[in-house]
């Protein structure tokens, strides 16, 4: 139990007199397993009240062979069994940093706010899958805290663990962690060419590189010019890598 109480802090300590407003729960789980329904991506709700689980979807790849029941039974516990131990400690590094950095955000802007890093998860066959890693909060205490947050788990394609980004819904804002240095760093999204944004959108949908020329007018040559182009303004080697950047800094 020492362990798990190290996710948590006095930052955001919703204790059981916290005052809450509990008509704004509704029947918000029954979104999100609906949500889950249609989703290649696993869920999970994180309960900061009860620090636990208080939904864990079946999508298998946050499971790590365990079943939803499983994972949810053992909350934060999951983390100290299916994550690298050195992956844990820079987890409670971000939850640190990322509670300070909402205590600085006014309160009625702190679900604008989504949080996003990489870490390994340790799989049923004790193989290590790096994956990318959103929250948000969901439902706010009347003096701010976060009560509830939505997470949202799916492979990563970058290359290590970290990628800290904090990002605001409706701004070009971005925010970095650097984990040595302990600080956040101001930054900017990246602008995408209006043909860039067109042709990353159509590989988003499944398109091929001759099917976007004709979706475009354009030859499979152009096509591949201006994937060459847009690899190398947001600095990566693929279109697998360059559709996670685009999803972790929200480009589509």
């Amino acid at each position: 139990m020492e362990e798990i109480n190290r996710f948590f802090n006095d930052i955001n300590d919703v204790r059981r007199d916290a005052e809450i407003d509990r008509s704004q729960v509704g029947e918000y789980l029954e979104a999100i397993k609906a949500f889950s329904r249609l989703t290649y991506q696993s869920l999970y709700v994180i309960d900061y009240q009860t620090r636990a689980f208080e939904y864990v979807s079946e999508n298998p790849l946050f499971l790590c062979g365990k079943s939803s029941e499983e994972v949810k039974a053992l909350g934060y516990g999951f983390y100290f069994q299916n994550v690298k131990p050195e992956d844990v400690e820079l987890l409670i590094k971000i939850n640190e940093a990322g509670f300070e950095f909402y205590e600085n955000i006014p309160v009625d802007e702190r679900k604008l706010y989504s949080i996003s890093y990489d870490f390994y998860l340790i799989n049923s066959k004790k193989n290590m899958v790096l994956v990318n890693h959103k929250l948000t909060p969901m439902f706010l205490t009347e003096s701010g805290q976060i009560w509830k947050s939505l997470c949202i788990v799916s492979l990563s394609n970058n290359s290590t663990s970290g990628n800290i980004v904090v990002s605001r819904e409706g701004s070009d804002e971005l925010w970095r962690f650097d984990p040595v240095a302990g600080r956040w760093e101001n930054d900017e999204k990246i602008k995408l060419s209006q043909r860039g944004y067109e042709i990353l959108s159509l590989y988003a949908s499944g398109l091929t590189i001759n099917e976007i020329g004709e979706k475009l007018f354009i030859s499979a040559d152009t096509v591949k010019f201006h994937r060459k182009k847009l690899f190398e303004k947001i600095g990566v080697n693929n279109i697998a890598e360059a559709l996670s950047y685009a999803k972790t800094n929200k480009l589509l």
